[in-house]
């Protein structure tokens, strides 16, 4: 049987200069996303390069940081699964997005450079071994329709 799992939050705008969207320029792409039962709201708003806030999280990075915890989640899952003891993990993931003359566009690929480190220097292979099975299990991964590419580093303490 299929379990269903559902995913509610509130995304408020909170540009509004004082005239709304009169103009392309009179409204700040400022929002809020609040997630239930969460202490702190995201500070959202578009990337720069579309009048956005550069200190504000953007719907890109958001999922190119979603691909990169749903995949750790399931690597550090697997290694504790396997016996492997892991005992540091980072990620210096990154996203590539094609614009188009319209305007619209479309991530074209996502590279995740996990970075792990482990306490069996003889265990290192079965480690490297389980980063396919982790992106196959993501369901993030599993959602998107562009390519997810990893290069992942493992080390001996």
């Amino acid at each position: 049987m299929r379990r269903k799992h559902h995913y509610r939050i509130t995304t408020t705008w909170i540009g509004n200069l004082g005239t709304g969207t009169s103009h392309y320029r009179a409204y700040s792409r400022d929002h809020e996303i609040k997630i239930a039962g969460k202490s702190a709201p995201l500070a959202g708003s578009s990337d720069a390069a579309f009048g956005g806030d550069p200190a504000r999280y953007t719907p890109e990075e958001l999922l190119v940081a979603s691909l990169s915890a749903c995949h750790m989640l399931w690597f550090l899952h697997l290694c504790a699964d396997a016996g492997i003891v892991v005992t540091e993990y980072a990620d210096a993931a990154s996203g590539e997005m094609s614009e188009h003359a319209d305007g619209a566009g479309e991530f074209t690929r996502v590279v995740l450079r996990p970075w792990a480190v482990i306490t069996d220097s003889g265990r290192i292979s079965d480690a490297m071994a389980l980063h396919p099975r982790a992106h196959h299990l993501c369901f993030i991964a599993r959602s998107v329709n562009f390519p997810v590419q990893h290069e992942p580093v493992i080390v001996a303490a």
